[in-house]
């Protein structure tokens, strides 16, 4: 067997991070055969670029030059509905919108109405009406109810396990090393050195498990490097491991460089591209397992309606959520819609937050994973009550 000295290091140091399943273990069963995943771009996207209402009369004109164009126009928007449509560097979502596997929240966001980047993401994760509300995540506390600890089912897919996924409960991560393999009688020196050790024995074992399940994953994935955030090989992995019959169910992904205060046109559509190709390889590389998968794709909140005085535009508030997988009915957005015209602005300036994120986590948790509706409202989603689920968004199995 050969593990990275990374996977050895890191798991040394946090022996309850890593955790999953060698070839001849018994497994617990898993909770569900259902896959979740959480995609955050971090720094606000601009959702009246990546989901444009060109027909509204009044957005080429708040706008300016941050429009795009009519469906068939230069730089023209991909038509979803005829009042809707995306960024052309989104190309791959419209024949899932239109196939009905992607449905579209605009105009949400959290609770939060504030414009700091730290206090945004803190609420997007913790789960609770205010930041720092708590020290967990919403998704470990779901992960909470759904195993007993027998089964590592949570998955962080980076160099750092983001709040949404720290709490009680022991998740595994996976993040791109070009660090050396270690040999295996390198393993076996130094599984007898560690013999009887109550820390290292146990990390070292855990690890070895850990590379036991991630063997293959960088496998046909490109280039890895230990600095990599690419989007794109961090799907692939993700998709490889959740389709992983002994693998994870549920799995976290972040996406930094989202905040477009200048330059906006090009920064962004580099990142529209970059969140394109990393759809569409993650659908690729879980196969089959698309079919039962729902990814939720968010960010802490969204721009001001009209551009800066450096070609961009600053933290505002509405934003929107992508909602894709096979066991998603698509081809439709919900929530409501509240126009971008100047009476319907928030505080004058940002896409009125009309939708909250928790009643789209909450639809999920309920019917797409089969949690409690009153545990969610009690552990998950502490006062959210008014924050109601959505119907019609999940395929019945």
């Amino acid at each position: 067997m050969l593990i990275s000295r990374r996977d050895l290091l890191k798991t040394a140091g946090s022996a309850t991070v890593l955790a999953s399943a060698s070839p001849g273990l018994v497994f617990a069963a898993a909770p569900t055969n259902k896959r979740f995943v959480t995609i955050i771009l971090r720094g606000g996207m601009d959702a009246l670029t990546a989901v444009a209402p060109y027909a509204d009369p009044n957005y080429a004109r708040l706008r300016s030059f941050l429009s795009l164009g009519k469906p068939g126009e230069k730089n023209g928007a991909l038509d979803l509905n005829g009042h809707f449509g995306l960024d052309p560097n989104l190309s791959y979502l419209e024949p899932l919108y239109k196939k009905g596997e992607l449905a579209i929240l605009h105009a949400a966001t959290t609770n939060y109405r504030g414009r700091s980047h730290f206090d945004g993401q803190n609420v997007l994760e913790n789960g609770t009406p205010k930041p720092y509300g708590t020290d967990s995540g919403w998704l470990n506390r779901s992960l909470e109810l759904m195993t007993d600890g027998e089964r590592r089912v949570g998955l962080s897919v980076g160099h750092a396990v983001p709040l949404m996924m720290r709490g009680k409960t022991d998740v595994q991560t996976w993040a791109p090393s070009a660090l050396p393999k270690a040999e295996g009688d390198f393993l076996d020196r130094l599984m007898r050195v560690y013999e009887g050790d109550p820390v290292f024995e146990h990390a070292l074992k855990q690890a070895m498990k850990s590379a036991a399940l991630s063997a293959g994953v960088t496998d046909g994935i490109g280039k890895v490097n230990a600095r990599s955030t690419s989007l794109k090989i961090m799907a692939e992995a993700a998709g490889k491991l959740l389709a992983k019959t002994n693998g994870p169910r549920i799995a976290v992904i972040e996406s930094g460089g989202w905040d477009t205060h200048a330059g906006q046109h090009l920064l962004l559509r580099n990142k529209l591209k970059e969140l394109n190709i990393g759809l569409e390889a993650f659908q690729q590389h879980l196969g089959d397992t698309w079919r039962e998968t729902v990814i939720v794709v968010v960010s802490e909140f969204g721009r001001t309606v009209a551009a800066n005085g450096t070609r961009g535009t600053d933290h505002g508030t509405g934003g929107l959520g992508f909602i894709l997988g096979g066991a998603v009915k698509g081809g439709q957005f919900i929530g409501k819609w509240p126009g971008i015209a100047e009476q319907h602005q928030f505080q004058g300036r940002d896409l009125a937050p009309v939708n909250d994120y928790r009643s789209l986590f909450k639809t999920v948790l309920h019917e797409h994973l089969g949690l409690a509706e009153g545990k969610i409202e009690d552990a998950i989603f502490p006062d959210s009550r008014s924050a109601r689920m959505f119907s019609g968004l999940i395929r019945r199995a």
